[in-house]
């Protein structure tokens, strides 16, 4: 392979398949289905299809924290969508997400199915249907939304940029991954210095910023993403550990978290969710729940 100091960009770009690191069988430069699948749709108003990556994570504990509040219309069914084998190009999933990425929600709680894709818009999607998590109006609103958009905006450097340099890259680049770490280290301290003055993202409330914010950057404060913890001092940002461990303890966080996770101890894992019940339900997909 080419010394990355040798590489010149050649006038036109040319797809090679054996350039891609871990993820190199799920990337293409092109959209759409690559299979017929039909996708399968559960007894409740709401199916998600997702894996419990940050992003997914997100949506599901949404959906814990909103029936932990007795909205009972948040009931859900969530399946699989196992992206290593490329689940996420059937077209069952394409037809609900045409950007194959997870999560994918379908409301079907109307007289019309509702397709809603981004896990930005999915939780503004239910915070909107609920009335809840989102203040309603105002400066509140504002600093929620902001926060929100904040995190779509900062973790595909944390993701794409840090995570996969660091982690996935077939080989270290040190200009890479010195880049996207000063910027991951700035995006830490952005967090910290804002929960230095205020419990919560938004505020005094925890809100839907609070829940998309958490996956990433509370992984990464706690060094769960990409072993580097150490790499980057997590342990310096006192304020975003504290804020952390405060949503970890949420009963409704510790079961999201659990739902389409199929790695780590198998205490923690719920391949699928179709009732609440499953969370002490042992079954080949469905494994005890940890206390």
């Amino acid at each position: 392979m080419t010394e990355a100091a040798d590489y010149t960009p050649p006038e036109i770009w040319s797809w090679n398949k054996e350039n891609g690191g871990r993820f190199a069988n799920i990337n293409r430069p092109i959209a759409g289905p690559t299979h017929d699948k039909a996708l399968p749709v559960g007894r409740h108003p709401l199916q998600l299809y997702s894996l419990a990556t940050p992003n997914g994570v997100k949506v599901t504990v949404m959906l814990e924290e909103l029936l932990e509040l007795g909205h009972a219309g948040a009931e859900y069914d969530a399946w699989l969508i196992r992206i290593q084998e490329g689940d996420q190009f059937g077209s069952g999933f394409v037809d609900v997400n045409p950007n194959s990425k997870i999560p994918a929600l379908m409301d079907r709680s109307g007289p019309e199915p509702v397709r809603v894709f981004e896990s930005g818009a999915i939780l503004m999607h239910l915070a909107e249907k609920f009335g809840a998590f989102l203040p309603a109006s105002g400066a509140a609103r504002a600093e929620c939304l902001s926060w929100l958009f904040w995190q779509m905006g900062s973790a595909p450097y944390l993701g794409g940029g840090f995570g996969h340099f660091y982690a996935y890259a077939p080989f270290k680049i040190e200009y890479a991954i010195d880049r996207f770490a000063m910027e991951v280290k700035r995006q830490l301290d952005v967090l910290d210095r804002r929960l230095a003055d205020s419990p919560y993202l938004a505020g005094d409330d925890y809100t839907i910023a609070d829940v998309a914010v958490w996956p990433w950057y509370g992984g990464m404060a706690k060094g769960l993403l990409y072993d580097a913890g150490n790499f980057l001092q997590v342990q310096d940002y006192t304020n975003l550990q504290r804020w952390t461990d405060a949503i970890a303890a949420r009963p409704a966080v510790k079961r999201g978290r659990m739902v389409n996770r199929t790695f780590g101890e198998p205490s923690s894992q719920l391949h699928e969710r179709h009732d609440a019940g499953d969370f002490m339900t042992r079954t080949q997909d469905k494994l005890e729940a940890a206390e």
